[in-house]
């Protein structure tokens, strides 16, 4: 015990000298340093992405000829999903892909002469699209396009009785062309607001020899909010200020 107590006493009084000797030895001389410069957070849109999206679809008003139609050409709702992966190739821009999809609400179509009515329970849109955007640190603008798919339930009536019908023209298949915005507002997150238009060309339907025919375009106008989740392949880097 006293080993020990002498041991800390030993320690106090070097503890104590030690300035006294460093006074001896004079002060260290004192170099001016200038602050570090504030580094700002240069965001990455590298890596894979998975997200949601709602919005809206509209139906165009010319889609049957300008006959009489259900509601076709009013608002439905929309709601899906998708994933994509970007590349920011330099600073500013960014290439990527996403494929996406939609289920809708509600149906359209239309009463022809006699009776024929068509109808279309439009169940979903789909995309796989190639984008290209211009980005500014959080934000990024776009426009993107490719190909495009609709999932058509479709029926033709007469009287109100369904019937047997042939439609010749793909309409399922097609095109799609958008832009939008995305904006990064915390690590890892993005929100975006986008319009696309789906285009699946013309087709022309017959439902028997005495009943009816019909000639229409089916395309559709989407408005979308969505929110992905991002999986970047590297942490962002910090640049100077």
């Amino acid at each position: 015990m006293k080993k020990i107590l002498f041991a800390t006493v030993a320690l106090l009084v070097v503890g104590a000298s030690a300035p006294a000797i460093g006074a001896d030895l004079g002060a260290r001389p004192y170099y001016s340093k200038a602050a570090p410069a504030y580094a700002a957070p240069i965001y990455n849109w590298t890596g894979f992405y998975i997200g949601a999206h709602v919005g809206g679809v509209f139906s165009s008003d010319n889609n049957f000829n300008g006959l009489s139609t259900g509601n076709n050409g009013n608002g439905r709702f929309l709601g899906g999903v998708q994933a994509g992966m970007d590349w920011q190739v330099n600073p500013n821009f960014v290439v990527g892909a996403e494929a996406q999809y939609s289920w809708l609400s509600g149906s359209v179509g239309a009463v022809f002469p006699g009776g024929v009515a068509y109808t279309n329970d439009q169940r979903g849109l789909g995309s796989i699209t190639g984008r290209v955007g211009y980005t500014w640190g959080p934000g990024l603008v776009y426009v993107k396009g490719g190909y495009a798919y609709s999932d058509n339930n479709e029926k033709v009536t007469v009287g109100g009785v369904p019937t047997g019908f042939i439609i010749s023209g793909d309409h399922s298949n097609g095109y799609t062309v958008g832009a939008g915005l995305e904006y990064m507002f915390a690590p890892s997150w993005s929100a975006k607001a986008e319009y696309q238009y789906y285009n699946f060309g013309d087709a022309h339907f017959t439902a028997g020899p005495l009943v009816g025919t019909g000639n229409f375009t089916t395309d559709d106008h989407t408005f979308k909010a969505g929110l992905n989740y991002r999986f970047n392949w590297a942490s962002p880097v910090v640049g100077p200020y």
